[in-house]
C-alpha cells in the first residue's frame, strides 16, 4: 500500500443503511465484495463497537460481518490512544450548549462518539439539538467526513451489472 492511500473507517449506517437501502445482500453484491476486498488491503476497517452493534441485529447482515467481514475488519476501541481522543471529544460534546444533556448522555453510550475519535460518517448538522451528529464532532476535531458513496468513488469500485444467464 503505498503512503498516501486513503484508509476509511466505516459507521454501523455503511453497512445497515447499504443493506436496507442501496446494496441489498441479495441483489448487490459486488458492494459487499468490494468491502471485503479492501478491508483485507488494509484499506478499510470499522470498529469493535460498530460489530456489537451489527452483531446484535441477528439477521443476514449479522451473518455477513460474522462469516465475511470477520473480527479482524474491526480495530479495538480499547486503546489508551483511542480513549484520550474519545475522552477529548466527550469534553467538547459536554461543554457544547447546542446539544441537549439527553444527546450529550447518548454521545458517551454509541458507537459515533467511538468511531469519531477514528473516522467519519453522517452529514455536518449545525442546528442539532437532540442528537450529537458524528460530523459535528468530526468537524471540531479536523476529521474529513465522507458518504459511503464518495468512499467508492474515491476507491475506484465498479458495481457491474451481469445479465441473468
Amino acid at each position: 500500500m503505498s503512503a498516501d492511500a486513503e484508509n476509511y473507517v466505516l459507521d454501523a449506517n455503511a453497512f445497515i443503511q447499504a443493506k436496507r437501502r442501496f446494496y441489498g445482500l441479495d441483489f448487490c453484491p459486488g458492494y459487499w465484495q468490494a468491502l471485503v476486498w479492501y478491508q483485507r488491503r488494509e484499506r478499510l476497517c470499522s470498529i469493535d463497537r460498530v460489530r456489537d452493534e451489527l452483531l446484535r441485529g441477528g439477521d443476514d447482515l449479522s451473518e455477513w460481518v460474522r462469516d465475511q467481514f470477520g473480527n479482524a475488519a474491526f480495530a479495538a476501541t480499547s486503546t489508551s490512544e483511542v480513549a484520550d481522543v474519545f475522552r477529548q471529544m466527550l469534553e467538547w460534546v459536554m461543554a457544547q450548549a447546542q446539544f441537549l444533556d439527553p444527546a450529550k448522555d447518548g454521545f458517551q453510550h454509541v458507537a459515533d462518539g467511538w468511531l469519531a475519535a477514528f473516522a467519519k460518517a453522517e452529514e455536518f448538522d449545525p442546528v442539532a439539538r437532540k442528537k450529537v451528529p458524528l460530523p459535528n464532532v468530526c468537524r471540531a476535531f479536523d476529521v474529513e467526513v465522507i458518504t459511503p458513496f464518495e468512499m467508492l468513488r474515491r476507491l475506484n469500485v465498479k458495481l457491474k451489472w451481469q445479465p441473468p444467464e
